[in-house]
């Protein structure tokens, strides 16, 4: 489909990070505006405007969507068959939430490449202070460039990216205009190839996020970790699900993230009650999740205390 379809290049970021001059760069380039048909949408207007006349091609069609509501399915359905576009990028606003934009987009559009922008001298306070707009933009960006890092707190900026994604690639804009890609280790905070998975109490979110990404890894391994019963009577006595309250960004996103757990024998534990066990992982289709995934076979479990705080987090 993508090749017969319409690459979307999002960029993503808040006000003045450097998605317009990013953009103007990239349009004025002949490696990649070679004269193809390109729709430029701005959703955000900042102090510095597009210079046309840079563009390496007369060919672009520049559209404001001033307002989150006005992009909509019929908007952009209305731009693909006026313009016949080859490319789209996109100037996205940071205030608004990048669902919207995946809502609309027409079926044949598909995103080719999404890059998130930041200051690295404001995008902590905005992380303190509007924490759900940050991780909306972080957590589909293939690479993160913070601009103006010369003096930064690198090691704080990575932290921040990989609390929501460690797929990123990051970099940091130096004064020369020069990238710096990142180059701090960053080993999960578990051993993935010990006898047993051994998971602390603090790491259940990494430890959920890298099965999910890394899943056929797992197959096979042995994982010791605490979580919170959830029956379900489809399961049977010998099954439950395990797992822990996950918060992403705040609590508006809180959700139970559990895998199926298997046992040899009937187990009396009640939704609720908190288990350490100790099981293997087997990767297989499943009912509870509808495809294949992580499928626990409990070689040991105990009751268990409720950790603190009960809700695991990223950060």
């Amino acid at each position: 489909m993508a090749n017969n379809g319409i690459p979307v290049y999002l960029f993503t970021g808040f006000l003045e990070a450097g998605k317009t001059q990013m953009i103007q760069e990239t349009l004025s380039d002949e490696g990649f505006n070679d004269g193809c048909s390109i729709l430029l949408l701005v959703c955000e207007e900042g102090m510095e405007e597009y210079d046309p006349s840079r563009f390496a091609h007369p060919n672009v069609q520049q559209v404001l969507v001033e307002n989150e509501a006005d992009l909509t399915p019929a908007l952009l359905d209305k731009l693909t068959k006026q313009y016949k576009p080859d490319r789209v990028m996109v100037e996205y606003n940071g205030m608004w939430q990048l669902n919207t934009f995946y809502a609309a987009m027409p079926q044949k559009w598909y995103i080719f490449q999404q890059i998130l922008f930041a200051d690295a001298t404001t995008i902590l306070s905005y992380n303190a202070n509007m924490r759900s707009l940050t991780v909306d933009k972080l957590q589909d960006a293939e690479m993160v460039i913070f601009n103006r890092a010369d003096n930064a707190d690198r090691m704080a900026l990575h932290k921040l990216v990989r609390g929501i994604s460690r797929r990123a690639r990051i970099a940091f804009e130096t004064a020369a205009e020069e990238l710096e890609y990142d180059d701090i280790e960053d080993p999960l905070p578990f051993d993935v190839n010990a006898p047993v998975i051994a998971v602390k109490d603090e790491d259940y979110a990494l430890f959920y996020r890298d099965l999910a990404d890394e899943l056929p890894n797992y197959h096979g391994k042995t994982v010791k970790f605490k979580g919170m019963v959830a029956r379900d009577r489809q399961l049977g006595k010998k099954a439950l699900v395990v797992g822990r309250h996950v918060m992403t960004c705040c609590a508006d996103d809180i959700a139970f993230s559990g895998l199926v757990c298997n046992f040899e024998k009937e187990v009396g534990f009640e939704t609720g009650e908190w288990i350490v066990v100790t099981a293997k992982i087997r990767v297989e289709p499943h009912k509870m999740y509808g495809q294949a995934g992580p499928v626990l076979y409990a070689t040991d479990v105990a009751l268990s205390s409720a950790p603190s705080p009960q809700v695991a987090t990223f950060y």
